[in-house]
């Protein structure tokens, strides 16, 4: 089979004036489509978070293009730039160091002004870190949420954390190395140890692996780790909370007075309760 045939509805791809948003690769370059690199080959100039991943592939499947450096710390004086182009008639393909682009990066920009400015957007599925994380935890995938990077900023940082705590959707997160043994022992200070989630690093690079399943379990194999390469965090989410009546008030309040006169603390008595009906702690703690 022809790797410079078009796979695309279209048999003209690539069109002039036209943003091509094209998912790459995130780790293992053979993961790229076809119709990937019959864009990329074929465009007037691609749009690159940066030019050094870009010319990875470029040189895995040899060939060469007109590259342009666009990322978050030159955006602002690009976008206009790219929008020219389009208006000149080229067509432009805009990728990411891995994945889809404008997730995490500054494509949304660009992509949000080309069409505020009337022209055709066409994308390019492919790869995406999120969802190959999703599908790998075995974690519910139904209703989830990315929140991407979470904040740097410390209180909105802990804002996030506590919603998160609560969410009862499958939550994904990204982190840095760097940072990744402090986001664990917020969660489990935010969710517990004992809430379920899996860490995806590397993935489908050569050392992927996956690792979980509660965040006390995480944190014991990564204690004597460094921990190097990407990783994208999948947080299981909480059981609705129920509510009850009075009856059940009742009979929940008096199982707590037995707790504690068996000698267990108001705090953790407290805890089990809420664990064992999927009930607010404070709810439970506020009874006494």
């Amino acid at each position: 089979m022809n790797p410079n045939s078009s796979f695309s509805h279209k048999n003209t791809e690539p069109e002039s004036s036209v943003l091509y948003i094209v998912g790459t690769p995130i780790g293992n370059l053979n993961d790229i489509s076809f119709r990937a690199l019959n864009i990329l080959k074929n465009v007037s100039l691609i749009a690159c978070e940066d030019t050094r991943q870009t010319k990875k592939i470029m040189n895995k499947f040899e060939f060469s293009n007109n590259l342009i450096s666009f990322n978050k710390y030159n955006s602002f004086n690009k976008i206009n730039r790219l929008i020219n182009e389009l208006n000149s008639g080229k067509s432009i393909a805009l990728v990411s160091d891995a994945g889809m682009p404008s997730i995490c990066d500054p494509g949304e920009d660009l992509i949000n002004k080309a069409r505020l400015e009337g022209f055709k957007i066409i994308c390019v599925p492919g790869p995406s870190a999120v969802i190959t994380a999703l599908v790998s935890s075995g974690l519910p995938s139904s209703k989830f949420i990315f929140e991407g990077f979470l904040p740097k900023n410390n209180s909105e940082r802990k804002k996030l954390l506590s919603e998160l705590s609560q969410n009862d959707k499958t939550t994904i997160l990204f982190e840095s190395p760097h940072r990744f043994k402090k986001l664990l022992f917020e969660l489990k200070e935010y969710c517990g140890g004992d809430r379920e989630i899996i860490i995806n690093r590397e993935l489908t690079k050569k050392f992927e692996e996956h690792i979980g399943n509660n965040i006390d379990q995480v944190i014991n194999y990564f204690e004597d780790k460094e921990v190097l390469g990407e990783i994208t965090v999948v947080i299981k989410g909480i059981k609705k909370i129920k509510k009850i009546n009075s009856y059940e008030e009742d009979e929940l309040k008096k199982e707590l007075c037995e707790l504690i006169e068996a000698g267990m603390s108001l705090n953790m008595a407290s805890k089990y309760l809420a664990k064992k009906y999927f009930l607010k702690k404070s709810m439970i703690y506020n009874m006494y």
